[in-house]
């Protein structure tokens, strides 16, 4: 009977250089990450510019109008209101984010975090990241084209 021989796997301990690399590319793509989430949620909408008044005389004429509405009109009412409700508690109390921070943090991540992944200046630009902020985190033009 031939024996066989297995290979027991070890598993390799990283070094601490490795695990902080690790670390800081993924502060890197959080702070990354953050802003253009950030940046998508704010980008301006055609149109005109919703205020709390407009969005509270819209709630003011669907109250009116479940008063009087049949079962199946009620339901759709029910739920305009509600988003309406939601965009009017948005306005009012803001959203709660800091473009100023997140942008800081990209500044601080972009970089490194464009020369692993090999993005280049144009990526950047059509994601919608002004040039001035490019040019703070230290990415030109000519880097990645």
């Amino acid at each position: 009977m031939a024996r066989t021989t297995k290979k027991i796997a070890t598993k390799k301990k990283l070094s601490d250089a490795h695990l902080e690399a690790l670390a800081l590319g993924r502060e890197e793509g959080r702070a990354v990450r953050r802003y253009l989430e950030a940046l998508e949620s704010h980008r301006p909408k055609r149109g005109r510019k919703r205020t709390s008044d407009t969005v509270q005389r819209q709630l003011d004429d669907i109250n009116n109008r479940l008063t009087r509405a049949n079962a199946l009109d009620r339901v759709q009412l029910l739920q305009r209101k509600m988003d309406l409700e939601r965009e009017l508690a948005t306005l009012e109390g803001g959203e709660g984010v800091d473009l100023v921070e997140l942008e800081a943090g990209f500044i601080a991540a972009a970089h490194g975090y464009s020369e692993r992944k090999g993005i280049s200046y144009a990526a950047w630009r059509e994601a919608g990241i002004e040039p001035r902020v490019l040019k703070a985190a230290g990415i030109s033009r000519s880097s990645g084209d």
